[in-house]
């Protein structure tokens, strides 16, 4: 039972991982067609109990449609010709994958423009509304 270290206090167990082999699509001829080095990696979100609840649902808003309805992500890997480097590439993602979910966005404090800012936004705009007037059809008089 090895641990996959994510942060200094988060660490997951690698028997939480669910790995099947598939064979990948795409261009690659014979070996293509007799090797399964696709990999699909199933992880039980909702059930781990080394993910902090909050990380969990970040990590739900992240993962968008690669979460299912019962809370298990699933990433697929298919670039290498090798099983073992789609393996490692796939984890690796995993790994991304969770350590951005434990980062939380600053909130937005919003502000307002400054009096100063007022004043020039209303001044470009009577200067460009004095453009636009003087584009009229000339009248003599």
């Amino acid at each position: 039972m090895a641990a996959i270290p994510i942060t200094r206090s988060i660490h997951i167990d690698s028997d939480e991982l669910v790995e099947s082999f598939t064979r990948a699509s795409g261009p690659g001829g014979q070996h293509v067609n007799t090797t399964d080095s696709a990999v699909l990696l199933r992880f039980d979100v909702a059930a781990s109990p080394n993910l902090p609840e909050a990380v969990k649902n970040r990590l739900a808003e992240l993962a968008g449609s690669r979460m299912t309805r019962e809370g298990v992500l699933v990433l697929r890997s298919e670039g290498a010709r090798s099983q073992l480097l789609n393996r490692e590439e796939v984890r690796e993602r995993l790994v991304a994958l969770i350590r951005e979910a434990t980062f939380v966005p600053r909130k937005r404090k919003p502000t307002k423009p400054s009096r100063a800012a007022k004043a020039r936004r209303v001044d470009e705009k009577k200067g460009r509304s004095a453009v636009k007037a003087g584009r009229g059809k000339v009248r003599f008089d």
